[in-house]
């Protein structure tokens, strides 16, 4: 009777995280540690009784909470890299003179507005990636953003877009940003399927942050772009996308924003800086595995051109004055117009590259995503 009284009470002092991770609190290491107390003063004799009894049920439970601490500190963060230094306040230096009216934009939670961050989505072995929640205080379900940030595909930070998903909660769309495995750890398409993971994470925990799963957009700036580009156009192409074959929750999304990011590698336009031969390797061939000469298939598949199709999900670029690095944009929406699928274009005169950090450009980002996703995702 006492090991199953233990065992009850260790059930039931059970913490769930918002993580989904198993936590043993503080009540039930207090019940082990009065059972193995009670063990000991009964001698060798009064642990086999109650072993026995238990058949054995006494171990599994103790194994349980022993892999559920385990599972609760396993996750591993990477070490911090110094050349990591795409984000707001790097930018700025490298901007100001040359456009010195600009202010980093404020990533101030008003008070309508409520984050809950770092939320494990996904978990391979005991590296954990994250993701952070901005949520309207009213009710809901809301609508959902998923923000990927850029640096090309080997730096950046998901705080890069705290600043834009305020700007969306504040308009009653909730925003996710997220972290991804960069091309120093997992090379391509290792971020498309982290992408389409924290999609459906979000999906299956809609109810939990008063989400709505049935309209969610996928939005990206600079690598973030084509990554969220790539990312929403094959939302039916299982290869890229893993966790499909072990569960039934969509990872297709509803609409897709890209925020100045390719949308063809393989332009001639875009060859010229991203197969630089004077860069060893360029940002993309270190992502792609090599020059485009070396690995020109996986190049194409990295292309969210190539996948244009009918159904696939309405898309809105918002571009800077720097043509470069938006390639394959008007190619796109041509085929996508060939097709019926619904496009739209915003470029923002004499913008740099990153304008979306800074204001006076966030709130023309912000305007103009709203405004699409008004249209193209309705309130139901």
């Amino acid at each position: 009777m006492l090991c199953y009284t233990a065992i009850l009470g260790i059930s039931n002092h059970y913490l769930i995280d918002l993580d989904q991770n198993y936590q043993p609190s503080s009540e039930a290491y207090g019940i082990l540690a009065a059972l193995i107390f009670t063990g000991f003063s009964m001698g060798l004799a009064g642990w086999r009784r109650v072993f026995l009894r238990c058949n054995f049920v006494l171990l599994g439970a103790l194994a349980g909470v022993a892999s559920a601490s385990a599972a609760a500190t396993s996750c591993v963060a990477p070490a911090a890299d110094p050349a990591n230094t795409y984000d707001a306040a790097h930018t700025y230096a490298k901007l100001q003179k040359e456009y010195p009216f600009i202010h980093i934009a404020s990533a101030a939670l008003p008070d309508q507005v409520s984050k809950v961050e770092n939320l494990t989505y996904v978990q391979y072995g005991n590296r954990c990636l994250q993701l952070d929640l901005y949520l309207p205080r009213a009710a809901g379900p809301h609508p959902v953003v998923v923000l990927v940030h850029g640096g090309g595909w080997r730096s950046g930070y998901r705080d890069e877009f705290t600043p834009l998903a305020v700007r969306l909660a504040q308009q009653g769309w909730a925003a996710a940003t997220v972290s991804y495995r960069l091309s120093g750890e997992a090379g391509f398409p290792a971020a498309i399927h982290d992408v389409r993971a924290a999609i459906r994470w979000l999906r299956v925990h809609a109810a939990d942050y008063r989400l709505d799963g049935g309209r969610i957009a996928l939005a990206g700036g600079s690598a973030g772009g084509q990554i969220a580009s790539l990312a929403g156009v094959t939302g039916h192409l299982p290869e890229f996308d893993p966790g499909a074959a072990s569960s039934d929750v969509s990872s297709a999304v509803q609409a897709i924003i890209n925020i100045d990011g390719l949308s063809d590698f393989t332009a001639p336009a875009a060859l010229r800086y991203e197969d630089d031969p004077a860069k060893q390797p360029s940002a993309a061939g270190a992502w792609l595995g090599g020059r485009y000469a070396e690995q020109t298939a996986r190049w194409r598949a990295a292309s969210p051109l190539q996948y244009v199709r009918a159904g696939m999900p309405p898309m809105l670029f918002i571009a800077s004055s720097k043509p470069r690095f938006s390639v394959g944009k008007e190619e796109m929406m041509a085929r996508m117009q060939q097709l019926g699928v619904a496009s739209s274009q915003l470029v923002l005169a004499e913008t740099p590259h990153s304008f979306w950090m800074f204001d006076p450009w966030l709130q023309p980002t912000a305007d103009a995503m709203l405004a699409f996703l008004k249209q193209q995702l309705p309130a139901r």
